[in-house]
């Protein structure tokens, strides 16, 4: 369970790494890129910070987690300027790619397509354990 400290501090560094992030996209011209911090989750000792990162479109999803990991000593020091009134200490930031809506997106597809196992009965059989 978070604390409001931790819900806090992850609030404010998510404002600000998506400030970073869309910023360094703009400045570099990638364009049909969006990424975004969908959650930041603070350690309780408030040493770490794993930042989820929804990537669009999907396929460059990895590529671009590993730029960001690779630069995240530069990321941590932009973030630690913006926060520097706030913070004493700015957390090491860990980056993870946010797949939620790509799951969501396949159970939708699921129900909706072929392999409904509400509307197609047949189904129930086929799936059942052995």
């Amino acid at each position: 369970m978070e604390t409001n400290r931790q819900k806090k501090m992850g609030a404010l560094l998510q404002a600000d790494l998506v400030d970073i992030l869309q910023g360094e996209v703009r400045k570099n011209g990638l364009s049909n890129l969006i990424i975004t911090v969908s959650k930041v989750n603070i350690t309780t000792d408030l040493s770490i910070a794993k930042v989820y990162l929804s990537i669009f479109p999907t396929e460059k999803g990895a590529e671009l987690l590993k730029a960001i990991k690779s630069n995240a000593p530069l990321i941590k020091h932009d973030l630690a300027q913006r926060v520097k009134n706030q913070l004493r200490k700015v957390p090491n930031l860990i980056f993870y790619v946010d797949d939620s809506l790509d799951y969501i997106e396949k159970i939708d597809s699921a129900l909706k397509g072929d392999e409904n196992p509400i509307e197609n009965r047949e189904l129930l059989a086929r799936r059942k354990k052995k």
